[in-house]
């Protein structure tokens, strides 16, 4: 291994949030087509349209189905010089946790937004958990190729809703048929649109005054006359670039372009892998401060994957490093049972192919197969003193659902596909007080559904889904719990560790249930 700072120093690490449709899984395919890691770009699949290309990381066959991203894929690639970890996170809003989990692991965030559109209601919410956390952004302004808003309206709605400082690191020379090009602030350049890189046009610099040198036809263009207006108006009322406030999440580098044929991705991959920031400190739910060059091995568990591999039934654990150098076969401590394991069987990523990695290091994604030793938000580390990572958020379940198999001669098969696929995080397992019936949580209706596909098709379980409606779930001290205290209005449960939980048939109900038990306590998840 070369040193360690210099090899942290090379990381990119970044996940991609965006509304759904608005072109997150588009992109994620054209920067792995410039890194050479995939020939061609595929493309999310359009209902009722035959075709069988699909996107990279779109693994999973119900993805494939609906042309929809519902759980985070990851991929590694070589860029430039850098060790590039991209992760692609569920655009539909009924499956945030899972996005919110992977964006505790790591160190930016790419947001992609329909310029057609604007900003839109789960761009918001996302880049709120960003925000919190104080991720650098960098905003692509995407379907360049088609007529949207007008960009200076579109930067402005960025500062106003989001509440964040944009500076523009290039700007479109017109939109959708009157596409000419970028006009880039950044490289002090026009890219033109329709050129191939080899072409010596496809880039030209800019003279001192910020004009195109020479004679080009496209200079007599009103497009062209309007985003040297527009720039113009930007350097002098605009923010200043400023890498330090990028860096803290203060100011978004924003770039335009075309994730669907690749214009302008090339020029914004080149500036993300130069200003994102490398892996950086990381303060441990104690307190201390923990570094990423640090001697020994430290990380997190922020996702669980059944059946990546149907045909093997495996279970991944994906592992963010946080400090030191993994070795393939080295011993290590998980926090919450003090217990030792061998890391014997570790993966790296391209969405579903993988390969046996030997070592890896701070700010890299890992796959560990695992058969249930680990749960989401578990930390494993090396040497004698104990590293605890601060908890990962939790959803407290709004939907409810009745879960029973169809068939008793496929008890086994249902009971395993549920203990397999609850352990991912996205749907809870309650169980009802005396009687142990299955009763399924989720913060959306299409997280039920993906689950009953998944059940069918990876454990060939078919089953009744019974709808509850909505409810308020509250957790409740076991020693302040009494038998009495559950009725029709209030059903008594019990979460997948045990602990007790209420789950009231409307607000009026749990204040109700306050009214006569006010000593009893009840809580929510984070």
């Amino acid at each position: 291994m070369k040193d360690l700072a210099q090899e942290v120093n090379r990381r990119r690490t970044f996940a991609i949030i965006s509304h759904p449709d608005a072109g997150k899984t588009t992109i994620t395919e054209q920067l792995l087509l410039f890194s050479g890691a995939i020939r061609e770009a595929g493309t999310v699949k359009a209902k009722g349209k035959k075709s069988n290309k699909f996107a990279k990381s779109d693994w999973m066959e119900i993805e494939q189905q609906r042309g929809i991203s519902v759980t985070s894929s990851v991929m590694q690639v070589d860029y430039d010089g850098y060790q590039v970890n991209i992760l692609d996170t569920p655009g539909h809003e009924d499956f945030s946790e899972d996005t919110y989990r992977t964006l505790m692991a790591v160190d930016a965030a790419v947001m992609v937004v329909d310029s057609g559109k604007g900003i839109e209601p789960q761009t918001k919410r996302l880049f709120e958990v960003v925000s919190h956390r104080g991720i650098p952004v960098f905003t692509f302004m995407n379907k360049l190729d088609r007529d949207g808003l007008e960009p200076l309206d579109l930067v402005a709605e960025l500062e106003e809703v989001l509440g964040i400082d944009a500076y523009p690191m290039n700007w479109p020379m017109g939109m959708g048929r009157e596409l000419l090009g970028l006009y880039d602030l950044y490289n002090q350049r026009v890219e033109l649109r329709g050129k191939t890189s080899e072409d010596p046009e496809t880039y030209i610099d800019l003279d001192e005054s910020g004009d195109v040198p020479g004679d080009y036809d496209f200079k007599q263009s009103s497009v062209y006359t309007q985003a040297m207006e527009d720039a113009q108006l930007l350097h002098e009322a605009g923010n200043d670039f400023d890498l330090e406030r990028i860096q803290q999440g203060k100011l978004t580098p924003v770039f335009f372009g075309s994730a669907l044929t690749g214009f302008g991705v090339q020029t914004f991959f080149d500036a993300f892998v130069d200003l994102a920031p490398a892996p950086s400190t990381v303060e441990l739910e104690d307190g201390r401060m923990l570094e990423p060059t640090a001697e020994e091995f430290s990380g997190f568990v922020f996702k669980i994957q059944a059946n990546m591999n149907p045909a093997h039934r495996d279970r991944i654990a994906f592992i963010r490093i946080s400090s030191g150098e993994f070795e393939k076969g080295m011993n290590v401590s998980l926090e919450r049972t003090g217990k030792t394991m061998r890391l014997a069987h570790t993966t790296q990523f391209m969405a579903d192919a993988r390969e046996e990695v030997e070592t890896a290091i701070a700010g890299d994604i890992i796959g560990l197969y695992d058969t249930g030793n680990l749960q989401i938000g578990d930390s494993i580390y090396e040497g004698r003193e104990a590293i605890k990572f601060k908890p990962l958020p939790q959803f407290t379940p709004e939907l409810f659902m009745k879960v029973t198999p169809k068939n008793v001669m496929k008890q086994k098969s249902f009971h395993k596909g549920i203990e397999q696929l609850v352990q991912e995080g996205a749907i809870q397992l309650y169980k009802t007080y005396h009687t142990e019936e299955y009763i399924l949580g989720a913060v959306g209706q299409l997280q039920f559904e993906v689950f009953q596909h998944r059940l069918l098709h990876e454990y060939k379980a078919e089953v009744e889904m019974i709808p509850m409606g909505n409810k308020i779930a509250r957790w409740v001290d076991p020693e302040a719990m009494e038998p009495n205290m559950s009725s029709s209005r209030n059903l008594l449960v019990k979460d997948i560790e045990g602990q007790p939980v209420f789950l009231f048939e409307n607000s009026f109900a749990e204040n109700w249930f306050k009214d006569k038990h006010p000593d009893v306590e009840l809580y929510q998840l984070l």
